[in-house]
């Protein structure tokens, strides 16, 4: 079984970090709108993929905002 670490911004449960078979790398699994261009994603380590992922979230959520409807 794979550990996995929940990810969420600003209160936003927005996916989890899963350990991948290479113990030294991390998979992103998307689990919300604004960040699913980045579900699969690898990257080193937990506070990168944070950081990714936070970064995409809310610039994700500023344009949302700025687009009516």
């Amino acid at each position: 079984m794979f550990d996995s670490k929940i990810i969420e911004v600003d209160g936003v449960f927005v996916g989890a970090a899963i350990i991948t078979g290479i113990a030294t790398s991390l998979r992103f699994y998307a689990a919300h709108d604004s960040v699913r261009s980045l579900h699969n994603a690898i990257l080193p380590d937990l506070a990168a993929l944070r950081e990714h992922v936070t970064r995409t979230f809310r610039r994700r959520g500023q344009h949302d905002r700025a687009t009516p409807g």
